[in-house]
Formats: C-alpha cells, sequence, structure tokens
C-alpha cells in the first residue's frame, strides 16, 4: 500500500440529488486525516463526477464504476450511496479485489449482507462498515467502564431511540418510505443504535418485539402528493444479552419534539446513563452513579480521540474517528472493528426482530 491510503468513494457528489451523507460527513472527514488521500470520487453521469472530482479536491472522477475499482492507483473503495444499490457495488469492488468500506446499513437485508460477507471472506479482503457509534469516544469509554466492572454486573438496560419524524420529503428520500429498500427507523437510527448498546454490553441470545408503521403516507414536497409508506416507524422490542442482562428498547419517529436517544445501563453497584441526538453522529454524554450518589457527567480519556485538531464537529467526527481506527487496522494487517463480519451479526439481530414481530414469538439468535 501506498505512503497514504488511497480512497475512492461513490456517493459523495455536489448535486442536490445525491447522496448528503458522503460529501457531508466522508469527504471532511478524510481531508481531515493526514493517513488519507481522496484519490477519487465517481458519480453516475460524467459532469457530475468532474464537478465533485473539483468541488472535493479529488485527482480523478469516474462516471463508470467498473473503471474507479479497476484502477491500481486506489486503496480502499468507500460506498456511500443509497442502501438499494449497496450489494452490486460493494461486490463489484471486492471481485477487483479492493477493501472496501460501505455504509451501514451493508445490506437492504440478510441476504445481501451475508453474500457480500461471504466474498469478502473468500478473497481474504479487508472490509469495514459505517456504524460509526463503536468509534464515538463516550461509547467506547462506556464499553471499557462496563468491562472494568465499574458499575458490578449488568442487571437490565433500556434503550429509546425517539427521532423526527419527515412527513414531507423530496423525490431523492421519498425511497426511504418502503420497507424493501432497507432504509428505516428500525434500519438506521434503530441499526446504529442498538449495535452501540451491543458494542458496549454484547450481544443478544434471543428477542422479541413488535412493529408497526403509525404514519402511512407522506407527502411530496412540491406536489403535495400522497405517497403511501410501510417502512416500520415504531418498534419495540424486549432480549437477553449472553451475560444474562435483560434489555428493553424503543425506536420510533414523532411528529413532534423527540426525546433523542437515552441508553441507560443498571448495575449491582452503579448506573450509566448515555444521551445523544444520534449514536453515530453523536457527540454521546455519560452520565455516572456508584451506589446512592447523584448522577454526574464522564468526560472520554482524550486517548479514546485520535482525530487531530481541527477535525470537523457534526457528521464528519465519528467517521474520521473511524478512518483512523481503519488505518491502523490496515497496517497491523487485522480485521477492522465493525467490519462485514460484524454487519451481519447485526443484520441477522434485525431480521429475528422482524421475525418476532411477524411469529409473534421469541426467536434465538445463534
Amino acid at each position: 500500500m501506498a505512503e497514504k491510503i488511497r480512497v475512492g468513494i461513490v456517493g459523495a457528489t455536489v448535486s442536490p440529488s445525491g447522496s448528503r451523507w458522503g460529501a457531508n460527513a466522508h469527504v471532511p472527514a478524510l481531508h481531515a486525516l493526514p493517513e488519507y488521500e481522496l484519490k477519487a470520487v465517481c458519480t453516475a453521469h460524467e459532469d457530475t463526477a468532474a464537478a465533485s472530482r473539483d468541488a472535493f479536491g479529488a485527482e480523478l472522477a469516474f462516471h463508470d464504476f467498473a473503471t474507479m475499482v479497476a484502477n491500481p492507483e486506489i486503496d480502499v473503495i468507500v460506498v456511500c450511496v443509497r442502501v438499494p444499490a449497496h450489494h452490486d457495488l460493494v461486490m463489484a469492488a471486492l471481485r477487483a479485489g479492493k477493501a472496501v468500506f460501505c455504509e451501514w446499513p451493508l445490506g437492504a437485508n440478510l441476504a445481501e449482507a451475508k453474500e457480500m460477507a461471504a466474498l469478502a471472506r473468500e478473497r481474504g479482503l479487508r472490509t469495514a462498515v459505517g456504524l460509526q457509534a463503536r468509534s464515538d469516544p463516550a461509547i467506547r469509554y462506556a464499553r471499557e467502564l462496563v468491562a472494568d466492572g465499574y458499575i458490578g454486573e449488568v442487571l437490565t438496560a433500556s434503550l429509546s431511540v425517539i427521532g423526527q419524524a419527515t412527513l414531507e420529503r423530496t423525490p431523492d428520500r421519498i425511497w426511504q418510505g418502503q420497507r424493501v429498500n432497507g432504509a428505516n427507523p428500525l434500519t438506521i437510527a434503530g441499526g446504529h443504535a442498538i449495535d452501540a448498546l451491543c458494542s458496549i454490553l454484547g450481544e443478544f441470545t434471543d428477542v422479541s418485539a413488535r412493529i408497526a408503521t403509525r404514519i402511512k403516507e407522506w407527502r411530496l414536497a412540491g406536489s403535495g402528493e400522497s405517497v403511501a409508506v410501510d417502512a416500520p416507524d415504531a418498534i419495540s422490542a424486549s432480549g437477553r444479552l449472553e451475560s444474562g442482562a435483560e434489555v428493553s428498547l424503543q425506536v420510533a419517529t414523532v411528529p413532534s419534539s423527540p426525546s433523542g436517544n437515552r441508553l441507560t445501563i443498571y448495575g449491582r453497584e452503579g448506573t450509566l446513563v448515555l444521551t445523544s441526538g444520534s449514536a453515530n453522529i453523536g457527540p454521546n454524554q455519560i452520565h455516572a452513579a456508584k451506589g446512592r450518589e447523584a448522577a454526574a457527567e464522564m468526560l472520554p480519556p482524550d486517548r479514546l480521540s485520535p482525530v487531530p485538531e481541527g477535525t470537523p464537529a457534526g457528521q464528519a467526527r465519528n467517521v474520521a474517528q473511524a478512518y483512523v481506527r481503519l488505518a491502523d487496522a490496515l497496517a497491523a494487517a487485522e480485521p477492522f472493528d465493525p467490519d462485514f463480519e460484524l454487519a451481519v451479526r447485526r443484520h441477522r439481530l434485525l431480521d429475528a426482530m422482524e421475525r418476532a414481530a411477524a411469529s409473534g414469538r421469541s426467536i434465538s439468535l445463534p
């Protein structure tokens, strides 16, 4: 690999209809890090590819993805387009022998995620998935505190993820109303927060769930046309972790005054509370109490925030934290956490919740 990790990204474009996450999170994160070079951008059209190259300071522009992944001067392909397109792009990049960083959700469903992970495993390729909460300093610190016994044996935990419902959508966002496309409150806001919980407390052994669509229509911006929606927006679940701890969770989007994210972890000796507007974007905050003490904020140590000064706050911050950790994993020739294998495990949990809700029974996880 070259002195810098050379990245080719698909899904970062100056076009208003393009992926805002790629342009607003990945591009500034890469520019902030000396370990990386934004070598190339790829969009669907030659003109937007050239405009994006110039706007983002990349060397190369492509409007044909196959040509970009074949370029020997690119080390890592970053995929941050709409979820239904992840599978084909990731598979093409893996077949070209590239390491791949794909945004979360990895696939539109469990089957797609398993196929991508299997090909990466077969080819021995490095992978990363955009579950950025695992790189948030407060999430990482909470994991250390629990592992070190700060609150004693974990007895139970509750997770609440209540986001803002967007009832009017532009044409480039209306597709998220269809459950089959795999990008909805359960998979995105819920998926990121549930993964943060699992990164701190470990995996589920079984889960029960109720899943509903409470807001069944959105309006199309401009025309006011009503569009039918079947994406889940009201989810409640409970389950048991490998440690024996019992967990309850609620994920929902509401039209007014959403309360954001709150994860409360109750141990025999104390309690941890993590709050944020978004688990993956952060910043997450930790408050802790032991015994009958009042809760007080606990700040993560600086070592858990390895990004350089000047790294942008907001969407780019935890993406940059993840890129730093990925660079370390690549240099050590070690798997990155989270990789495609972890993404399959998370997809499997969400799939189990869907099956539990459909069947009305608890589902065991391998």
